[in-house]
């Protein structure tokens, strides 16, 4: 596709009478009516999602399409923090800028991207850092999207390694951090366009990548489009969207972005006693264990001595799951469940369960996750400031008649 002209421009309003995010810092984001807010909407190349503003877009994926490992395009999540957001893009015109500490700054169409460089695929979990937030207690309740388990995806990413582009353009040998920043842009002049930089280490010596191709097409304009970093294992503050400039360092990047969000305690359980500012901070980074029921809903009913599957997904940081477990007596014992094909160490781990239940009446069902490196999904999640890295035991109550 050489252009997305006119994508959302007929439609970026869809919702009569939408939030305008003025400030749109991920820890300063105000208070939503929830009288209007959230409703399902259907974007251009969505499908129906729960919409809880429109400028920027914030859409979550609802919870059945996580009783599968892949998370389609049109139902992946949506999370933008500055309202004016890329609406069309000209590949023809388009080019990726690699400039700053390297002897050869180069401008690289997408056919550049895609002929002089070898083409790399891996599934990845993008998980927005404030996914779960509303499952704080109603006391400890943190500012920002309350978002519930939808604020996450899976999705085969294809594109080029960024070691492979950085050598490209020769990272000189006293450089520090790389800089990445996108298409979308403040709408105030106080407000900082979003831009971020990793260890340059971590750029040239782990498996992130240049995407170009979600689950074997373009990446869907919302979501990116043309170009995306895919960072596994980590949050999605460090997944810069529409990439189009990369500015390698030899001094560390100070900004809003960097210095003040996304910052959690930096202690082990990443959390203070609520209302608490933390004594020291430190930059969201690897995700946690964790695991979501996708199916059956939430109070469904059944009929006594029906069969009952439940189905889900589990992941963490890429060290990768060795076993869910579930309980159907609220947590007083545990059973194994089974496990599907494993897509590699950063993508979702498909579960699924199977039991019939002997008595009428309402059954809690709840799940955990392990990973390969012993980390267990624990009962609650410790708060923070920010309410960020939730992965509580999910639940759902099914009714028995």
């Amino acid at each position: 596709m050489d252009s997305r002209r006119d994508f959302l421009k007929k439609s970026i309003f869809l919702a009569v009478g939408g939030l305008t995010l003025k400030n749109a810092f991920a820890d300063e984001v105000p208070t939503i009516d929830f009288q209007e807010y959230p409703k399902t909407v259907k974007y251009p190349e969505k499908t129906d999602l729960i919409m809880y503003s429109d400028r920027p877009p914030l859409l979550e994926t609802p919870r059945s399409y996580f009783s599968k490992a892949i998370t389609p395009n049109d139902a992946f999540f949506v999370r933008w923090h500055l309202s004016n957001i890329p609406t069309e893009v000209n590949l023809k015109e388009w080019r990726l800028k690699i400039t700053g500490n390297v002897k050869n700054p180069v401008s690289l169409s997408m056919e550049d991207l895609k002929s002089l460089f070898e083409p790399v695929s891996y599934y990845a979990v993008l998980q927005c850092s404030g996914n779960g937030r509303s499952f704080f207690e109603k006391s400890q309740t943190s500012l920002g999207i309350q978002w519930k388990h939808g604020a996450m995806g899976n999705a085969l990413w294809t594109g080029v390694r960024l070691s492979d582009v950085l050598n490209y353009a020769g990272v000189k040998k006293d450089s520090i951090e790389v800089a990445f920043s996108g298409l979308d842009k403040a709408p105030y002049p106080e407000t900082p366009n979003v831009e971020r930089s990793l260890h340059i280490d971590k750029c040239l010596y782990e498996d992130l990548i240049l995407a170009y191709e979600m689950n074997g097409e373009p990446i869907p304009m919302l979501n990116g489009f043309p170009l995306r970093l895919i960072v596994p294992g980590w949050y999605a503050t460090h997944w810069i969207k529409s990439v189009t400039n990369i500015m390698v360092l030899n001094q560390e990047l100070k900004n809003f972005w960097m210095e003040t969000a996304y910052h959690i305690p930096d202690n082990a359980c990443h959390c203070v006693e609520p209302g608490e500012k933390p004594k020291k901070a430190r930059m969201i980074t690897q995700m946690n264990v964790k695991s979501v029921i996708g199916t059956p809903e939430d109070n469904t009913v059944v009929k006594l001595g029906q069969v009952i599957k439940v189905a889900g997904v589990a992941f963490d940081q890429g060290y990768g799951i060795s076993d869910v477990l579930v309980s159907i007596d609220g947590g007083k014992s545990w059973k194994q469940a089974s496990l599907g094909p494993d897509l590699g160490r950063y993508s979702f781990r498909e579960w699924f369960f199977y039991f019939k239940p002997q008595n009428k009446g309402e059954i809690k069902v709840m799940v955990k996750a392990i990973n390969k490196n012993g980390e267990t999904q624990p009962f609650e999640a410790g708060w923070n400031p920010g309410g960020y890295m939730w992965n509580g035991i999910d639940s759902i109550t099914i009714k028995v008649f």
